[in-house]
This record gives C-alpha cells, sequence and structure tokens, in this order.
C-alpha cells in the first residue's frame, strides 16, 4: 500500500492520473495542474477508508501558494502514478477548519 510521502512525492511530480469522475470534476472546479502539485506537496491524510469499493483509499487535504483549500480522494493501491479518485474545494458549511465533518 502507499504512504503518504509516496502520494506527495507523485502528485509533486505529476505522477498521477484522474478517474473518469475526477477528470470531469477537474473540469467543472476549474482545478489546475499546478494547483494539484501545489496543495499535493504537504497534503496530510484527514480520513482513511481501508473498505473502499475497489481499493483502500484516503482523503487528503492540501492548500496551493494562493491558499485555496483542495480535497484529494486517492487510491492507496500500488501502482506506477497515484490514482485520483475524486478532487474538490471543502465546503465550509460541511467541514470544520477543512478538516473535521460538521
Amino acid at each position: 500500500m502507499k504512504t503518504l510521502s509516496q502520494i506527495q512525492i507523485e502528485l509533486i511530480a505529476g505522477k498521477y492520473e484522474f478517474s473518469r469522475h475526477a477528470f470531469r470534476r477537474v473540469v467543472e472546479r476549474n482545478i489546475g495542474e499546478l494547483e494539484i502539485r501545489e496543495a499535493g506537496a504537504r497534503a496530510e491524510e484527514i480520513e482513511n477508508y481501508p473498505q473502499d469499493k475497489y481499493s483502500p483509499s484516503a482523503l487528503l487535504l492540501g492548500f496551493t501558494r494562493a491558499g485555496r483549500a483542495l480535497h484529494f480522494q486517492v487510491s492507496l493501491a500500488e501502482s506506477d502514478k497515484t490514482k485520483i479518485i475524486t478532487i474538490y474545494e471543502p465546503d465550509p458549511n460541511e467541514w470544520i477548519n477543512h478538516r473535521k465533518r460538521r
């Protein structure tokens, strides 16, 4: 299983791929590659889903240099690239400090 540091390194290097769902979301939400790399650099794990549908996954929180908060749900399965399952800006009505569900 991938570690957080492996995932951070892959995100920084642009070694990631999107699920179809995540690809639609980055287009809809205007999330750029540089933002993914920046937020991925110091991403922290805020939730863990060991029993997820296809493979264990985790929800990460990272911030761009401009301060934009991004949540990434990523697969923890071993692979050449980190798979981003979904990505979005956390809704402040649903999250406390972007880290804890209300």
